[in-house]
């Protein structure tokens, strides 16, 4: 093996660039050469790339987003695309290329093996951790942090004024980020996409649970996780609903794409160059097709197609906490 490709896909994630960096460092100690593609799969269709050496990733490791930057890209998705990225591959001698990103980029990275007979690996890089077949995505554990302080700051001044606060945070389709910062932060409620897959949660509970709490404790903050797009209209038209039900100020927070950025956390950064050291070394022994992850603090290989076959789990642990803690209606004959 002479030439590795890296790239980054989809939604940037902290700790992109340490993975990066220890593809790169790992490949030249194997005296392998490496290309890096600029915005994706893009940079695959228009041949856009640069030839990454040691020095071009010092001082990265720290740095959040992807010096590679990213992009979505339709047009690969189709034949030609494919055809035309697997060409650009062949034309640069590439032998392997290793993709970070999410489940849409492994899904990308199927759809190259049908046209180019190179080794393809993944690593998985999203801050919504919902990539089956490893503990933790790269980027996950920052973004906890990243919304636990956003939430301890709020509930500050939720304190000062005894309000209502909704804080939205990303993970339209998992609730991983929404679970852990809501445990992390002592959230009074959480709404995850998990705990309601047929139906909605009802108005008149979640605005008889904050009635409860005021009951027990006397007026006092109250602070609901909630995940984006869980509700039609959403946190600001909740907001309103349980402002009409309650009589209590109630203030919508929506922290967004803060979430993706700033400075990965030392876990981030340890996974992130554990896995990309295990991808080159993995590469080198001709694997192929597969994503590289870890579970129970061992390097696993998982078959593309598994990360996103069957949904990942929530801790059940963690929402034993989160729904046993605040379980106020048991409690409400003890105040």
């Amino acid at each position: 093996m002479k030439r590795i490709a890296v790239l980054t896909s989809g939604g940037d994630a902290p700790g992109m660039n340490a993975a990066i960096r220890a593809v790169v460092l790992a490949s030249h100690y194997f005296d392998v050469q490496v290309i890096g593609y600029r915005h994706g799969f893009n940079g695959l269709l228009e041949q856009e790339y640069q030839i990454l050496q040691s020095s071009d990733v010092n001082n990265i490791i720290q740095r959040g987003g992807t010096i590679l930057k990213s992009a979505r890209c339709q047009a690969f998705t189709t034949d030609e695309g494919g055809r035309q990225a697997a060409d650009n591959l062949t034309a640069l001698k590439i032998d392997a290329l290793i993709i970070i990103g999410g489940d849409g980029s492994f899904r990308g990275a199927v759809h190259l093996g049908r046209f180019w007979s190179g080794k393809i690996l993944g690593l998985p890089g999203t801050i919504d951790n919902d990539i089956n077949g490893t503990d933790a995505t790269i980027g996950y554990y920052t973004a906890i942090d990243t919304a636990l302080e956003s939430i301890d700051r709020v509930r500050d001044t939720a304190d000062a004024f005894e309000r209502i606060f909704l804080i939205e945070v990303m993970g339209r389709h998992a609730g991983f980020i929404g679970l852990s910062a809501a445990v992390c932060s002592g959230a009074e409620q959480v709404l995850l996409p998990e705990l309601f897959t047929d139906n909605l949660p009802d108005l008149d509970s979640l605005a008889g649970h904050i009635q409860t709490a005021q009951k027990i404790r006397g007026k006092c903050s109250y602070i609901m996780v909630v995940s984006e797009n869980i509700w039609p209209g959403g946190v600001m038209d909740l907001a309103d609903q349980l402002h009409q039900r309650t009589g209590i100020d109630c203030r919508p927070v929506i922290l967004g794409h803060v979430q993706r950025g700033g400075s990965p956390v030392s876990l981030d950064r340890i996974l992130a160059s554990k896995l990309g050291v295990y991808a080159v070394e993995a590469a080198r022994a001709g694997k192929t097709g597969i994503m590289i992850g870890e579970h129970n603090q061992q390097m696993v290989e998982v078959p593309f197609q598994d990360t996103w076959n069957q949904a990942k789990a929530l801790d059940p642990y963690l929402l034993h906490i989160q729904q046993e803690t605040f379980d106020l209606e048991k409690n409400s004959n003890n105040p």
